[in-house]
């Protein structure tokens, strides 16, 4: 069982991971629940909420983490049941239409969005005065949502099955999955479901974005590969000499001139050295004098 998880996570899909984290993390909290009810300290709420989102600001400035780490927070088994449902049925749909790397952006981004408006909302409206301080916000359900209004967007007219048996259009889950948050933002959980506006907004500015050529999650891939560089030990040079002159190569030059050289040479013996190019020729001599 533990080799067959172990490959789920290292062989799975983006969207196969992001169910896997969201369960996780799910596990982890029941247990935290379990041993302070065992044990009768109140340790697993104090822990719990240093990974949900706040709106109170000095709160946000303790806690940033927390705008990655809420929407992969749930605490109800039904609310991660709900989220994981419509997270798969949702992700399917959407890789009908975009990439893995893309879904994964949308997620983050979905949720970065969701969670900025609902932190908006609580400082600029009065209604939520006397419990900005103490708001907080976990779920993945405004990602979620982003994901599954971009392919709504993308392709409005696609056709699925509701229940497995009424056959609607994408277009109609959007209108519906809108509404439903708008009409009930005065009815309970407020945040919540101004959260999933936010998301679904993101949704829609991606999809359009992207008829327009644009990858709104592309900023996630830049920053993670801007980190790396960053952080990424320099690498050794080293330095070959050969008559008349010296060339200095890193350790990914030397790699790119070996896999080169396999090619050119995989080419001669299928098609002879009379095939190759002045430029291929001319790398052969220069490997050749090294």
């Amino acid at each position: 069982m533990k080799s067959e998880f172990n490959k789920l996570i290292r062989d799975g899909d983006t969207l196969t991971k992001l169910i896997v984290i969201n369960v996780l993390v799910f596990v982890f909290v029941v247990f935290i629940k379990l041993f302070q009810f065992l044990l009768q300290k109140n340790f697993a709420d104090q822990i719990i909420t240093w990974f949900t989102l706040p709106t109170y600001l000095p709160d946000i400035i303790l806690r940033p983490w927390s705008f990655i780490s809420y929407m992969f927070l749930h605490e109800a088994p039904f609310h991660l049941i709900f989220n994981i449902i419509w997270l798969y049925f949702g992700g399917m749909i959407f890789l009908n239409f975009f990439s893995e790397k893309q879904l994964l952006g949308t997620y983050i981004t979905g949720g970065l969005a969701g969670g900025l408006l609902y932190i908006l909302s609580y400082n600029i409206f009065p209604v939520f005065e006397g419990v900005v301080t103490v708001s907080t916000n976990r779920g993945a359900s405004a990602a979620v949502m982003a994901i599954i209004i971009a392919a709504c967007t993308y392709a409005p007219n696609f056709p699925v099955r509701l229940f497995f048996i009424l056959e609607i259009r994408l277009w109609v889950v959007a209108v519906i999955s809108v509404l439903f948050d708008l009409a009930n933002i005065e009815r309970g959980n407020a945040g919540g479901h101004i959260a999933h506006l936010g998301g679904a907004l993101f949704g829609y500015l991606m999809a359009k974005s992207y008829n327009r050529g644009v990858n709104l999650t592309q900023w996630i891939f830049d920053f993670y590969d801007y980190l790396q560089t960053l952080f990424r030990p320099k690498k050794m040079k080293k330095v070959y000499a050969s008559k008349g002159y010296t060339r200095v190569y890193s350790k990914d030059s030397a790699l790119n001139d070996k896999q080169k050289l396999d090619s050119i040479l995989d080419k001669i013996s299928q098609s002879g050295y009379d095939s190759l190019s002045k430029e291929e020729k001319e790398f052969l001599f220069r490997i050749g004098k090294q």
